[in-house]
This record gives structure tokens, C-alpha cells and sequence, in this order.
């Protein structure tokens, strides 16, 4: 059992993270730090305070995607049954690996498994309960913050998700031309057309310290999301040209409407690194 976590200027965050996994009760766990470049002593203090942790340095700051496969290879190569797909802005309490491994082992259909996340700030309150919906018309996904039917739309948030091995083999990783977002909407899709089934491990309870601010994210982050969108379109939706043209009309128009100037600059930016990126031979083999 391997856990893979990204890091990127974020060691104390990581650090937080490792701490909790360092007090996982299941016997055999591997953890799996993939440093994306970061710029400062992120490594040097990883490696201080967690000597026994695998730290890959990638060298550049690949995206959440690419830095993730580094990790998935390395777990796969080294011959593990499942890895468990962490963000480092995680808490994870000592029962939750083995709480996300016995639901694996009762749910042998499912490719992906999912856990409850809560906030960090507000651990009562249910961040996505595993994860929720997305349409491949409009590029739009919604969480759910209570037990659902998991179904063709449904996908699973990465922030923390347990995915056997044999899955990646199978039908390969995270697809490399979303740098951020739309990774795990894309993953979900593919896991459940090659005929596997999603899993939530509902036992479990992972605070994730991002999300659930009001309003929009930052320009940089609407920037990612939507070109991140644009190429989860391209690959999904039945019309992708028209897809891609209403997902930039609404993310314009919503932010026209509320006077974010800045973000809508920043979404016609994201237009233009999609036109930029769209003959770029991106892979999502293992």
C-alpha cells in the first residue's frame, strides 16, 4: 500500500500530513512524497523531520496530474496493490487507511474509492461526501455533502482516494494535460466506462483544509480551472466545440455580471493557453 502526495512550497501543510499518516494503523503503509519543484526548503525540511518517507524530486512544477503519475509509477514498478492519492493539505485520522483498504476489499468492483472529506477550520461540516456530479456537456461538477448514488456522472474528489493498481494498468493514470483540476473528474470517467464502479468509504473522515471560501477563486486558479475544462471537454464532451464555447460564454458572463473584470481576463487568458496547449501530445499511460 502506497500513499502519493504532491508537494509544491507547502511544507508545512505537508508536514501536517505526514504527521497523521505516521500514525495510520494499518501495518504496511508506503508513503510517497513528489516535491514539484518547490523553490523553498520544502525538501530539506521534509527530509529532517521524515526520514522514512520516499521523497521524489521532480525538479519543475509539473501540475497536480503529472506529479501524481511520478508517484503512481514509482508504487506501480515497486509491485503495490493499491494507491491512495492524498493532497497534502490533508489530515488524515490513524484509522483511515484501513478504513479506505476494507471498503477496497469489500467493494472488488470498484476502481475508485472515496473518502468523506470535512474542513479543516469547521471539522463538523462535510466538505463533498466522497464527491458528487458532473456533466460532459457543460464542463460543471457539484458536491455532495451527503450519501448519493454513485452512476455514470459521479465522480470522486483526488483530495483523498484509494485506487488499485490494477485499475492504472489497465487503463492507464491521470491524463497530463490538466495541470490543475478536472483530473478526477476525467479519471472517474474512464474508471467507469472501462466498467468499474466508484466506492465511498463512508466510515471515514478527512479534513481537507482548501474550499468552501465564498466567491470566486483567485484569477490564477480561474485561469487553471478553465483551460483545465477546456481540455476535459475536448476529450469528453458529445459536441466539443460547443461545449467549449457555452463553459467560457458562462464562466465570462458570471463574472462579467458580478463585476470580476480581473477573473474574466484571466478565463480569456486561460482561452488562449488552450489554443497554445491543444497540439501538445499529452499521455495518460502508465
Amino acid at each position: 500500500m502506497y500513499c502519493v502526495i504532491v508537494n509544491w512550497n507547502g511544507w508545512s501543510d505537508t508536514q501536517a500530513c505526514l504527521q497523521s499518516l505516521a500514525q495510520q494503523d494499518y501495518p504496511a503503509l508506503t508513503v510517497v512524497v513528489v516535491d514539484n519543484g518547490s523553490t523553498d526548503d520544502s525538501c530539506a525540511r521534509i527530509r529532517a523531520a521524515f526520514p522514512d518517507v520516499v521523497l521524489i524530486e521532480a525538479g519543475a512544477n509539473l501540475g497536480f496530474a503529472c506529479g501524481s503519475n511520478v508517484g503512481i509509477r514509482h508504487a506501480v514498478a515497486a509491485g503495490a496493490e493499491f494507491v491512495w492519492l492524498l493532497n497534502n493539505d490533508t489530515v488524515a485520522p490513524a484509522d483511515t487507511c484501513s478504513k479506505l483498504i476494507a471498503k477496497a476489499k469489500a467493494s472488488p468492483a470498484a476502481g475508485i474509492i472515496g473518502s468523506v472529506l470535512y474542513y479543516m477550520h469547521q471539522p463538523d461540516q462535510v466538505q463533498a461526501w466522497g464527491g458528487g456530479e458532473m456533466t460532459v456537456w457543460l464542463g460543471r461538477s457539484t458536491h455532495h455533502v451527503a450519501p448519493f448514488p454513485l452512476g455514470p456522472r459521479s465522480y470522486l474528489t483526488f483530495a483523498s482516494v484509494l485506487i488499485p493498481c490494477s485499475v492504472f494498468r489497465r487503463i492507464g493514470v491521470l491524463y497530463e494535460g490538466y495541470f490543475m483540476y478536472f483530473d478526477d473528474s476525467d479519471f472517474a470517467l474512464r474508471v467507469t466506462r472501462a466498467g468499474y464502479q466508484l466506492a465511498v468509504a463512508e466510515d471515514t473522515a478527512v479534513l481537507h483544509r482548501v474550499g468552501g471560501s465564498a466567491g470566486y477563486r483567485s484569477r490564477l486558479t480561474d485561469r487553471f480551472a478553465a483551460t483545465a475544462g477546456l481540455h476535459f471537454l475536448r476529450r469528453h464532451s458529445p459536441v466539443p466545440l460547443l461545449s467549449m464555447v457555452l463553459f467560457v460564454a458562462a464562466k465570462l458572463g458570471m463574472r462579467i455580471l458580478h463585476g470580476y473584470w480581473k477573473n474574466a481576463q484571466a478565463v480569456w487568458a486561460a482561452v488562449g493557453d488552450y489554443r497554445r496547449q491543444r497540439h501538445t501530445t499529452y499521455t495518460d499511460a502508465l
